[in-house]
């Protein structure tokens, strides 16, 4: 396997200090000490009460199943009602919603788990019936993204709709967009998470700003790599005085296509991005494995998966975190040779609330079902059970404390 180099501020690993490997290692993110090395990725499961977008005590009841991950991190939650692009999606923008997630981050913490929620604006990957007034979506260049929006139609059903072109956010709106995000943040630490996540990932409005293909502006958040990194910028300075660095992560999916994304030049755009991020001494840089499909695939990275890997943990100084794709194996390999410092597992935890525990016995996993990922009730959702109640010993998987 090819190896990477360390990163500056990461403890170089040799082999596993734990007889249970190296994902069993506790290490530092930031300000917090965490029990291990498997976090929970963000998954959004559009379970929102409405009207508002409210979380329930159903979703307090699927994070608190959660919570042996070292860190979760929130499904992606909507910083105004512009930012939304998904049917059911919950938002971090008005009171019921804070008090939403207070019943979330309080079950969490009463397992002994810690949790930050992830801050997201859509920008273009949104429709007018997602947005207040039914106006246009908004982003960097108005260029229509191929594929559907899921809405709510009109008599209360889900429904995919085409995209439609978005409107190019004027230079002087920007600002605004940039305190959605604060305003989200300090909303978050009303609702007592312990940090926030920047979703700069997936074809959203950060990344829409970043990627070439989506930004086509001649201003300064135009152009250049810096330039069209200078939204993201923005925002990081805009976040990190409320919560202070040690507690902002950023997510990033270099070479990622979802939502119709592309970039001219990929290893410049993101190399910058990383190298910038530096300056702010984040808790982690969070990155959407560019060779996920060559895991879930079982073979070796192609050669530019493996160049934008090796150009990413160069050039960030910092704890970085990969998803997408990761078994035990792959996990426990991945860190050893350096590639990462953590990594997040996303289908795996949705189906399988005590992952830890799993991995730790090499017990065979639940297996995850599709047509229960978006909207609905409990089935598919807070009924996968752990392997303590598969044999009947522990009705609640915050009872064993052993990963916290």
């Amino acid at each position: 396997m090819q190896q990477f180099a360390p990163s500056p501020m990461t403890t170089p690993l040799t082999e596993p200090r734990t007889p249970q490997g190296i994902l069993f290692e506790p290490f530092r993110l930031g300000r917090y000490e965490l029990p291990h090395r498997m976090l929970m990725a963000p998954l959004t499961r559009s379970r929102a009460r409405q009207p508002g977008n409210v979380p329930t005590p159903l979703m307090a009841q699927y994070y608190a199943q959660r919570a042996s991950a070292a860190l979760v991190i929130s499904e992606a939650t909507q910083v105004s009602m512009q930012g939304q692009g998904y049917a059911w999606t919950p938002g971090i923008h008005s009171r019921d919603q804070v008090e939403g997630w207070r019943l979330v981050t309080e079950a969490v913490h009463q397992c002994g788990g810690r949790i930050f929620l992830q801050l997201w604006h859509v920008g273009r990957i949104s429709h007018p019936a997602l947005q207040p007034d039914g106006m246009l979506p908004v982003a960097p260049s108005a260029i229509r993204p191929a594929g559907e929006a899921f809405i709510e139609n009109e008599s209360g059903a889900p429904e995919m709709v085409p995209f439609i072109t978005p409107r190019a956010l004027e230079t002087l709106e920007i600002p605004h967009i940039v305190r959605q995000f604060e305003r989200g943040a300090r909303k978050a630490m009303e609702a007592g998470f312990d940090g926030v996540e920047l979703h700069g990932a997936n074809g959203y409005l950060i990344d829409q700003f970043l990627c070439s293909n989506t930004n086509h502006r001649t201003d300064e958040y135009g152009g250049s790599a810096a330039n069209r990194a200078r939204f993201l910028k923005e925002v990081v300075e805009a976040v990190i005085p409320v919560w202070d660095a040690d507690r902002v992560g950023v997510r990033i999916s270099p070479l990622g296509t979802f939502n119709d994304m592309a970039d001219d030049d990929p290893e410049t755009t993101f190399g910058h991005v990383a190298r910038m991020l530096n300056e702010y001494h984040l808790a982690y840089l969070h990155v959407v494995n560019p060779a996920i499909a060559a895991l879930e695939g079982k073979t070796e990275p192609d050669e530019r998966s493996h160049g934008m890997l090796k150009r990413i943990r160069a050039e960030y100084r910092g704890t970085l975190i990969l998803a997408g794709g990761f078994d035990w194996d792959t996990a426990e390999q991945w860190i050893v040779a350096q590639r990462a410092d953590a990594i997040a597992f996303g289908r795996k935890f949705l189906a399988n609330p005590d992952l830890p525990e799993r991995f730790f016995e090499r017990a065979p996993l639940n297996r995850d079902d599709p047509s229960t990922y978006y909207g609905g009730g409990e089935k598919g959702y807070t009924d996968y059970l752990t392997l303590a109640q598969q044999r009947g010993e522990q009705p609640c998987p915050c009872q064993d404390t052993r990963w916290r």
